[in-house]
């Protein structure tokens, strides 16, 4: 954060996350199907990742798409994942959890941090769905999470700014302490909003997927079938991480901060 921020991109692949590098993010979150908000990436990708990049790879731990209410199956899996992230490299740690009524799971929280450490922990966009936000804070804090990423439960970081800004200065004056990347915006964020994101709030760090949609290299294509459902992606467009949009997020940052 020599630029007095951090610019934090999402990827799914390793081209994404070679490329994030390359524009100048300082941190990477690491996933897989990025469609359905981020799940649980291989290992395998995670090792490659780990070969080809330098900056912090942070994993996400997500065992399916969905809710964040999650059965004791499911738990452990995400237990085994987090021991096999940390044994292949993982810089850093992303997962969250929900009661049925919308509260975080304190208990479930607890028992998944102590997998993780003593790696850093952040809990994802799950907090955007919780039922009190300003209650559900403190009780991340006093687990401990080191970050919580929020579009300040709204379709957008701008849309939700104001509560992301509130939320900042709850923690500010009943801490006093704690610094303001505690909460990175993320959501919707683009060289259009960025500017007005980051003026808008205290955040020194900021999260985003910078991608651009690139055309498949086959040749041969069959119009007629579909590998998955029909939301699913095409399978001859990829989204990568574009250098250009990630160098031109991280220049709007320098001109602010």
């Amino acid at each position: 954060m020599d630029d007095g921020f951090l610019m934090e991109v999402c990827v799914d692949s390793v081209e994404s996350a070679v490329n994030a590098e390359r524009g100048g993010a300082g941190r990477i979150e690491l996933c897989a199907g990025l469609v359905e908000g981020g799940t649980t990436p291989s290992m395998g990708l995670l090792q490659v990742v780990k070969q080809c990049v330098r900056v912090p790879v942070f994993v996400m731990i997500r065992p399916r798409g969905g809710d964040f209410l999650y059965s004791d199956r499911e738990v452990e899996v995400m237990k085994a994942d987090i021991r096999l992230a940390k044994l292949h490299g993982a810089d850093g740690l992303v997962f969250g959890a929900l009661t049925e009524d919308g509260r975080i799971d304190t208990e479930l929280c607890t028992a998944l941090l102590a997998v993780c450490r003593p790696l850093p922990v952040t809990f994802h966009r799950a907090f955007d769905m919780v039922h009190d936000p300003l209650v559900a804070l403190e009780t991340l804090i006093s687990l401990g999470f080191e970050r919580v990423l929020t579009s300040g439960c709204d379709s957008s970081a701008l849309e939700g700014l104001s509560l992301i800004k509130r939320l900042a200065e709850q923690v500010m004056s009943s801490a006093g302490c704690v610094t303001s990347d505690l909460f990175p915006p993320g959501g919707g964020i683009t060289e259009r909003n960025l500017q007005r994101i980051l003026e808008g709030s205290t955040a020194s760090e900021f999260h985003c997927s910078a991608r651009s949609a690139r055309d498949s290299g086959m040749k041969f294509r069959n119009p007629n079938v579909a590998m998955g459902a029909s939301f699913s992606a095409p399978e001859y467009s990829i989204k990568v991480a574009d250098v250009a949009k990630v160098r031109t997020l991280n220049a709007i940052a320098k001109n602010i901060l």
